[in-house]
C-alpha cells in the first residue's frame, strides 16, 4: 500500500499487476451472488419489499467490525492527485442556509415531471390489460409528484449512507492523504443530508422511507470490514449512480431552487467519485485474482440492487396500483425504452473500466453489464478525468461579485 501515486494513464488491472491473473479465477453464479434465481426474478424482488422492516422506524443498526487504522506517517502529498483533490475540496465548500434562496416558492407537482417514462411508447395507458389503463392528466400528475418525492427521499437516505461510509473511510483507509480528503467528504455528505431533508420538509412536504433494495446495499457496504469495499460500494457504485441521477434531474427540471441545489451537490459528488477511482486504481494493482473476482461480483450485485431500487414499488403501492404487474412491465421494456434506467449507469460503467474490473476474468463483469443493458457507457469519460468540469467555484465567484 506504499506504492507511489499511479499516473492517470496507468494500465488497468486486467492488463498489468497481480489482477491480470483474474482470468484463472472461477466466479460465483448470479443466483449465489444475488440470493435469488436470476437477475429478473420478480418474486424475489417483490418479496424483499413485502418483508421490509417497520417503515415508521427511526433507527436502524448495521454491524460494523472494521479496524480503525492509525498512520504515523504525516508526510502530505505522497499521492499528489489525492492531495490536489483535498485542496480543491477545502475551497469548494458551500452553505445550505446561505448559498441557496429558500424564499423561492416551489410547486412540487411541477418541479420535475417524469411523464415521459409512462408515455405513449410504453403503451401502458392505452393497453386494456395494463393496471394504469386510461390514466388521465390527474393520475399522471399525481404519479409525477409521488415519483419525484420518492426519488428525493432515496437521495436523502443514500446521502446518509454516504455520510456513514465516508466516516468509516476516514477510520479505515491506511493512507494519510486519503484520510484528509475523506474528512472533507464527511462534511460534504452532512451538507447533502441537510439540503435534501430541508427541501423535502419545507418545499415538498411529503416523503418515503428507505427503499429495501437500497437499504440492503448500504448494509452490505457498511458491514464489510475491508476498506476498499467501502470505496467500491459507496464511492464508485452508489455515488456514481447518484451523480448520473442528479445530472438527469438537473437537465430536466426548470425549478430554480432544485436546479441550483442539484448543481451544487453534483460539484461535490464528482470529487467523491474521483476520490474512489484514484484510490482504487492504485490499490487494485496489488490484488490477486481471487480478490479482483470478489470486487467484480460485489460491483455486479450493487448494480442490480440499484436497478431494482428504481422499480419504485413503493410509489405504485401508494398510488393504489397493483405492484407486481407494473414491476414486470418495467423489467420487460425493450432496451431502447429504458433510457432513464440505463443513464443511471453512465458514470459507473466507465469508472469500473478505468479500474480494470470490466475486463478482468475474461470480461465477466462486461458480460454482466451487458446482461442488464448498460455496457454502452463503457467509453464515456471516467470521473477521475472530468471532475473539474463540475466545479462551481467560478459560478460562486461571479455571484459574489454581482451581489
Amino acid at each position: 500500500m506504499s506504492s507511489p501515486d499511479v499516473p492517470n494513464d496507468a494500465p488497468a488491472v486486467a492488463e498489468a499487476g497481480p489482477g491480470a491473473q483474474a482470468t484463472a479465477a472461477a466466479h460465483l453464479s448470479d443466483a449465489t451472488i444475488l440470493g435469488r434465481a436470476s437477475v429478473n426474478d420478480v418474486d424475489a424482488i417483490m418479496d424483499l419489499c413485502s418483508t421490509n422492516a417497520d417503515p415508521d422506524a427511526t433507527e436502524h443498526v448495521t454491524p460494523d467490525n472494521a479496524d480503525a487504522m492509525f498512520t504515523w506517517d504525516y508526510e502530505k502529498g505522497q499521492r499528489p492527485r489525492l492531495e490536489k483533490l483535498y485542496e480543491k475540496a477545502k475551497v469548494s465548500q458551500w452553505n445550505v442556509t446561505t448559498d441557496l434562496d429558500w424564499s423561492i416558492e416551489v410547486d412540487p407537482y411541477e418541479a420535475f415531471s417524469i411523464m415521459a417514462e409512462l408515455g405513449p411508447e410504453t403503451g401502458w395507458t392505452t393497453d386494456p390489460t395494463s393496471p394504469i389503463y386510461n390514466w388521465g392528466d390527474k393520475e399522471m400528475r399525481d404519479f409525477s409528484y409521488e415519483s419525484f418525492t420518492w426519488r428525493l427521499s432515496q437521495f436523502l437516505h443514500g446521502e446518509q449512507g454516504a455520510l456513514l461510509c465516508t466516516a468509516k473511510i476516514v477510520e479505515t483507509v491506511p493512507w494519510y492523504d486519503a484520510k484528509l480528503y475523506a474528512a472533507t467528504q464527511v462534511m460534504d455528505e452532512a451538507r447533502h443530508v441537510e439540503v435534501f431533508a430541508k427541501y423535502l420538509n419545507e418545499k415538498v412536504e411529503n416523503s418515503y422511507p428507505i427503499n429495501p433494495h437500497l437499504g440492503i446495499l448500504l448494509d452490505d457496504i457498511i458491514a464489510d470490514s475491508r476498506w476498499d469495499m467501502t470505496y467500491l460500494g459507496m464511492q464508485i457504485m452508489v455515488e456514481g449512480l447518484a451523480l448520473a441521477a442528479f445530472g438527469f434531474m438537473h437537465s430536466f427540471t426548470e425549478e430554480p431552487l432544485l436546479k441550483k441545489l442539484l448543481r451544487y451537490v453534483m460539484s461535490d459528488e464528482a470529487r467523491h467519485v474521483a476520490f474512489g477511482v484514484l484510490s482504487l486504481q492504485e490499490f487494485y494493482t496489488e490484488l490477486n485474482a481471487a480478490e479482483i473476482r470478489e470486487r467484480q461480483e460485489f460491483a455486479f450485485e450493487a448494480a442490480v440492487r440499484m436497478r431494482d431500487r428504481f422499480l419504485q414499488q413503493e410509489v405504485w403501492e401508494r398510488m393504489g396500483v397493483p405492484v407486481r404487474p407494473m414491476v414486470e412491465r418495467v423489467l420487460d421494456l425493450p432496451e431502447e425504452q429504458k433510457v432513464f434506467q440505463a443513464m443511471l449507469f453512465s458514470k459507473i460503467v466507465p469508472n469500473c473500466k478505468k479500474l480494470g474490473l470490466l475486463d478482468a476474468a475474461d470480461g465477466w463483469l462486461r458480460d454482466r453489464f451487458t446482461e442488464i443493458g448498460v455496457i454502452q457507457f463503457e467509453d464515456y469519460v471516467d470521473t477521475a478525468s472530468e471532475y473539474g468540469e463540475f466545479s462551481i467555484d467560478q459560478e460562486r465567484n461571479a455571484e459574489a461579485a454581482a451581489g
